[in-house]
């Protein structure tokens, strides 16, 4: 009796499951419209979080090793505020360093490119004179052009048409960005707060999730489920790490490579490269363009020879560096992680890349664990007696003879 209400229960669940999903794909887009207004609402808490998680980092790194002989109640009470306050100092001084190195010097080479602009325009009109004695017949075009009747006042009529509606399409989008530059601060502000009381009480948070988690679930699923949060955990920390040491190693090289060619720029174009390549495999790119709009200005073969370094560089690092260093970081094998940077990229882009390794790389280790559980426990059935097997396949054959030497055995 017991059994068929176990089973009674089973069925209702599953068709409760099959009735959630039938109604979650009729009304798909209510239901995704509702998630996107959830998700508007929670935007500030959602980068809180992210920066939490990011601080954490080297806040675990000040609290374990710098801060660790801390002890006692005072020790307890002032370490954690003086970490988070660090974490905050360290990250500001990188993104400082990259700033002060890169805006007065993008800034310098803008002021160089207008100066020579006007020195390449001149060129351009003798050029163009040397072409024009060279080819007469490009005069004919050109009083072929002169021919041509235009309609001066329709065409004013449709700038001025032009310009109205360019205004106004100017003055709808100045107002949207500054909407949403504003927004997007005020968003950035409140979880900056938020994330600074997520890490002054991540212990009390954590033990409170644990609490939920063992009362609503039962203690397979509570297991499973920290299993789950403690490797997601471990892989997002990890992966942020190695990404930052392979932008470190990606821009020393190219740091080095320049300054051994030669290259005006090295460590600018270093720095800008080692902070682009934060994003997976396509970052270094922006880096690039960048870096050789810089040598450009200046000349033009380098710029050539260096976007042939990049390429050379680029390889080397995408092929062998980054799914070494960042993979072993997070226990993904190269060919996973190319395959999570392709697919979080056409799915989401440049956060879909950031989030998708160490999330593969959780599912991967929970793959692999429960390959590994099944594989052994068949190898274990696996080790028992041949005449086990032999029995298995031919039972009713076994049986016969089994009989046989019975009878054989009664009347010696």
């Amino acid at each position: 009796m017991g059994f068929e209400k176990e089973k009674l229960k089973q069925i209702r669940r599953m068709i409760l499951y099959i009735a959630f999903i039938v109604l979650v794909l009729i009304y798909s887009d209510e239901v995704f419209g509702a998630i996107g207004v959830f998700v508007g609402f929670m935007k500030p808490f959602l980068y809180g979080g992210v920066i939490a998680f990011i601080l954490n980092i080297p806040l675990r790194f000040i609290e374990n090793r710098i801060f660790n002989k801390w002890t006692g109640k005072t020790g307890d009470k002032l370490k954690r505020p003086i970490a988070i306050i660090l974490s905050i100092l360290f990250v500001v001084f990188i993104l400082n360093v990259v700033v002060v190195t890169v805006a007065p010097q993008l800034g310098k080479t803008l002021v160089e490119l207008g100066t020579q602009i006007p020195v390449f325009a001149e060129e351009a009109v003798i050029k163009l004179e040397e072409v024009s004695t060279k080819y007469p017949q490009l005069e004919n075009y050109v009083a072929e052009l002169e021919n041509i009747e235009i309609d001066w006042k329709l065409a004013m009529d449709s700038l001025i048409q032009f310009l109205k509606n360019g205004m106004t399409n100017v003055v709808s989008s100045t107002v949207t960005v500054a909407g949403s530059i504003i927004g997007g601060a005020m968003n950035l502000f409140i979880g900056f707060i938020f994330a600074i009381y997520i890490l002054g009480q991540k212990e009390i948070l954590c033990n409170q999730g644990k609490r939920i988690i063992s009362a609503f679930c039962s203690e397979r699923t509570e297991r499973f489920c920290l299993k789950v949060f403690s490797i997601a955990n471990r892989n997002f920390s990890n992966f942020i790490s190695g990404q930052c040491t392979e932008a470190v190693i990606l821009g020393s090289m190219f740091f080095i490579a320049m300054t051994i060619f030669g290259m005006p720029y090295a460590l600018l174009v270093g720095v800008l490269i080692a902070f682009t390549a934060l994003i997976p495999i396509v970052g270094a790119f922006i880096g690039c363009f960048v870096g050789a709009f810089l040598i450009l200005v200046n000349n033009p073969m380098q710029a050539l020879v260096f976007v042939i370094m990049f390429l050379v560089i680029q390889q080397i690092e995408g092929n062998l560096i980054y799914p070494k260093v960042v993979g072993n970081k997070v226990g993904l094998p190269s060919i996973w992680v190319l395959m999570a940077v392709s697919i979080g990229g056409s799915l989401f882009g440049v956060a879909g890349m950031l989030f998708f390794i160490p999330l593969i790389s959780t599912f991967y280790t929970l793959l692999r664990d429960t390959v590994n559980e099944r594989n052994a426990r068949k190898q274990k059935k696996e080790k028992k007696p041949y005449y086990h097997y032999r029995n298995r396949g031919n039972k009713k054959k076994d049986y016969k003879e089994n009989d046989s030497h019975n009878k054989t055995d009664a009347k010696s």
